[in-house]
């Protein structure tokens, strides 16, 4: 942006701009990006404020991206420097869209897909040494419908994993673990702030001693913001009923092979991207119907606050009360199994956290690019 937008000067903190454009970004339902960018007049600009997007197609390369946010952001920014600088320093130019002749607007834009939007994926990842060797393997394919009244996905994935260790008797230990399954979610809107729908999924899982697993969840969602407002606050309260049927690969600590149970999850979502900082916190509480004291509750927090000039302070974090582990498998589980983590392991509670601050001063201008000594490292690399 520096290199490509030349007439504004970039400084390091918020404070000292004139304009401070705030980028937000949602996936769209034809798995693109829409960026909504907030320009924020200060100062003597406090009184202009304006709101621009763009949209990025599926199989757009990051170069794409950054020719298309750059042209937004001069757009947005000529405004302000109108207000400023002299106008007649800049032009105009307008690039009509292709439209073959005789076909008219309205035909031009027929979607004889009807937004529908299909994907496949496939990846693999390796590595090793001469005394072990790791092996993972992933495919998904998805489809996916999203219009202002409706939204709907329907994915089938599969995950293989295999583990080898050379021990200390020149004997092989190998080790594998998968899981594949299908699920989709239906979402219908209800105005301006509800919504209602329903999850439903057949999954299988070693790690989780699952042979098969087949849920289906009505679910109704309340925003306290107008979902329009999304991309700067969200805040839902969603509840979901369910029933689910498993089937277990090995018999369980509660001496179940299989069983149908009902349940019930309350979710609040809160979600802020403001000029201060952004904030994402969950709370999720779940119970079984059939017996209350199988529940389980779920906090999880992100947030990126710039508390003042130049101090940033952020946080990345979950923590979790169990007490509905349904499907952990009877009996004793090899020192293999807790060591390669290839089945879950019986737990009150679960988290992890991630957390740090950064302060930064000195000059308020950001101008420069020098890309000198960027791609290597300039030494060796050693690997303990």
């Amino acid at each position: 942006m520096r290199t490509e937008v030349t007439f504004v000067d970039y400084v390091r903190n918020r404070q000292d701009a004139q304009v401070h454009i705030l980028e937000t970004d949602q996936a769209t339902g034809g798995g693109g990006t829409e960026f909504t960018l907030h320009f924020l007049g200060q100062g003597r600009l406090a009184a202009l404020s304006d709101t621009l997007k763009y949209v990025s197609p599926p199989a757009a390369s990051p170069d794409d991206l950054r020719r298309g946010l750059a042209r937004v952001i001069k757009i947005g920014l000529l405004r302000y420097e109108a207000h400023l600088g002299d106008p007649s320093r800049f032009d105009v130019t307008y690039t009509a869209p292709a439209v073959k002749p005789g076909d008219s607007a309205k035909a031009a834009k027929r979607d004889p897909w009807n937004y529908w939007v299909f994907r496949t994926t496939a990846n693999g990842y390796g590595s090793g040494e001469k005394a072990n060797n790791f092996v993972s393997l992933n495919g998904s394919t998805s489809a996916n419908r999203t219009t202002e009244a409706w939204k709907a996905n329907i994915s089938i994935y599969a995950n293989y994993g295999q583990n080898r260790f050379e021990l200390s008797d020149g004997t092989n230990f190998k080790s594998y673990s998968h899981s594949y399954g299908l699920s989709d979610l239906v979402v219908k809107s209800l105005g301006s702030n509800w919504s209602a729908g329903q999850r439903a999924s057949w999954t299988a899982s070693t790690f989780l001693n699952q042979k098969q697993a087949i849920r289906f969840a009505p679910a109704i969602e309340y925003d306290f913001f107008p979902y329009s407002q999304s991309t700067r606050r969200q805040w839902t309260l969603q509840y979901s009923p369910g029933i689910s049927y498993f089937r277990y690969q090995d018999t369980t600590i509660f001496d179940r092979i299989s069983e149908v149970r009902a349940d019930q999850t309350l979710i609040t979502s809160l979600d802020l991207k403001q000029p201060w900082g952004s904030i994402s916190s969950s709370l999720e509480g779940a119970v079984y119907l059939h017996d209350l004291s199988k529940r389980h509750l779920v906090f999880f927090n992100s947030l990126d606050l710039k508390l003042f000039k130049g101090f940033t302070l952020f946080f990345f974090g979950q923590a979790s009360l169990l007490r509905d582990q349904l499907y952990l498998p009877g009996g004793d589980l090899s020192d293999a199994d807790r060591l390669l983590r290839l089945r879950q392991l019986a737990t009150s509670y679960t988290y992890f956290a991630n957390f740090g601050i950064s302060y930064s001063f000195g000059s308020i201008f950001n101008n420069i690019v020098n890309p000198r000594f960027g791609g290597t490292s300039g030494g060796f690399t050693i690997i303990n």
